[in-house]
């Protein structure tokens, strides 16, 4: 009999408790052939090619809004899901749906097959949105987390046929938002940080791909119409007078801590936005993104 067994039977007997040897880590294997990497660091994929797509997803041209915290994101999918063909759920956070392979013999399997662990995350992220339009019995979803901003090119590597709407608000009217929304947990000055860090990856996205669409949360309240009816034409469908109705729509509820939550929101009407800031109460970090996105 094992040391270790004979040490366990008396453990086992006295305390319950038992020894386990902690395993060792899996030997990292190299990426598929023509695989990418996600940077900052990421798991290895392939980024299929247009005659791939229908057999690498089921999904088909997925529509994203690129968006820092705070800007209006809620609002947006709010009314775009009041349109009958267009499916916008919650916050989905798919980014942070991960794949483990479990094993080596299950790396290798797999790895067999020409696929890397990112390839599989991108197989579950496909199956996730596509359950969730077929549940819908719409024609295309929408998904607007925030934090897809930091995945855009991820994004577009999964999904070659993706679209993108960008949306921009008011850099101070942002960062003032994440502050009041927890000033207790997050100052000012915090909030002017991480909110920044945002807002960067989504002028980096706007700036990285070809296409899109902008448009500034200022402009869906103070002319949604005008804005919704081009947003429509960019997406392919008809405009609907619904969409300005969300809440009488259907366009889906608020859900908390997956969105917006404020009574504002709740009302099922778009509601007029915040004054914008004058140029002297501007935080100095917040300015340069400002001139970038013409407020000042």
């Amino acid at each position: 009999m094992s040391l270790t067994r004979t040490l366990n039977r008396a453990l086992t007997a006295t305390t319950g408790l038992q020894v386990r040897r902690v395993p060792r880590p899996a030997p990292s294997r190299p990426a598929a052939p023509g695989a990418r990497s996600e940077q900052p660091p990421g798991p290895a994929y392939r980024c299929p090619s247009p005659e791939d797509l229908p057999v690498e997803r089921l999904l088909r041209k997925p529509v994203f809004i690129i968006s820092s915290v705070r800007s209006g994101s809620t609002l947006l999918r709010m009314m775009l899901g009041a349109h009958s063909r267009l499916h916008a759920p919650h916050e989905l956070h798919i980014r942070h749906l991960r794949v483990d392979h479990g094993n080596a013999v299950a790396r290798s399997a797999t790895t067999a097959l020409g696929l890397a662990r990112g390839d599989l995350e991108h197989l579950l992220w496909d199956r996730v949105l596509h359950r969730e339009l077929v549940r819908s019995g719409k024609d295309v979803i929408v998904e607007k987390t925030p934090g897809n901003a930091f995945v855009y090119q991820r994004l577009r590597d999964c999904w070659p046929d993706a679209r993108f709407v960008f949306l921009l608000r008011h850099p101070e009217s942002v960062a003032r938002s994440w502050h009041e929304s927890d000033p207790v947990k997050r100052p000012y000055q915090a909030a002017v940080t991480e909110s920044l860090r945002y807002m960067e990856a989504v002028e980096a996205a706007r700036a990285a791909g070809p296409g899109g669409h902008t448009v500034r949360y200022e402009d869906i309240t103070a002319a949604p119409q005008e804005q919704m009816r081009r947003l429509c034409a960019f997406l392919g469908v008809d405009y609907e007078p619904g969409m300005l109705r969300y809440g009488r729509a259907g366009g889906g509820r608020p859900v908390r801590g997956l969105g917006d939550w404020r009574e504002t929101i709740r009302t099922g009407e778009v509601q007029p936005g915040r004054p914008l800031p004058g140029p002297g109460e501007i935080a100095e970090a917040l300015r340069p993104m400002c001139r970038t996105w013409g407020y000042l």
